[in-house]
């Protein structure tokens, strides 16, 4: 089964951002080239992303783009691109992908309210060393 697609007006729609915007941050290697797929449309050629991928990607830049620079964002996603050990929580709502260079705290909660800090063991699984977080 194909990953399901999203265009690009839907996703400059959905955002509320720029054409401008979009094409800047994959200038300064915030969203990679291969995520651009262009395909053949009745109306001509289009251009369509992994929605799942890419809808994460722009809501990060947003959430971040008024803490960090552009350049500090993408040199983060650099380092992503390098190590592609990812935490991938599935539930009945669907998946979610966590890459490990990117998580600061992994905690079990119980329902009784007591709750376990479990980042270690999840980097020791993964064969990362345990960083500052």
């Amino acid at each position: 089964m194909g990953q399901e697609l999203i265009s690009k007006k839907e996703l400059l729609e959905c955002y509320s951002i720029s054409y401008g915007a979009l094409y800047r941050w994959k200038r300064k290697g915030l969203i990679p080239e291969d995520w651009f797929i262009k395909k053949s449309t009745t109306t001509g050629q289009e251009t369509f992303f992994p929605r799942q991928r890419i809808c994460e990607r722009v809501e990060l830049i947003q959430s971040q783009k008024d803490e960090y620079s552009l350049d500090e964002l993408a040199k983060q996603f650099s380092q992503e691109s390098e190590q592609k050990a990812a935490l991938i929580i599935r539930t009945v709502f669907g998946e979610k992908v966590f890459y490990l260079n990117e998580v600061r705290s992994v905690r079990l909660e119980r329902g009784d309210g007591s709750s376990t800090e479990i980042t270690r063991e999840i980097l020791g699984l993964a064969g990362k060393k345990e960083r500052s977080l």
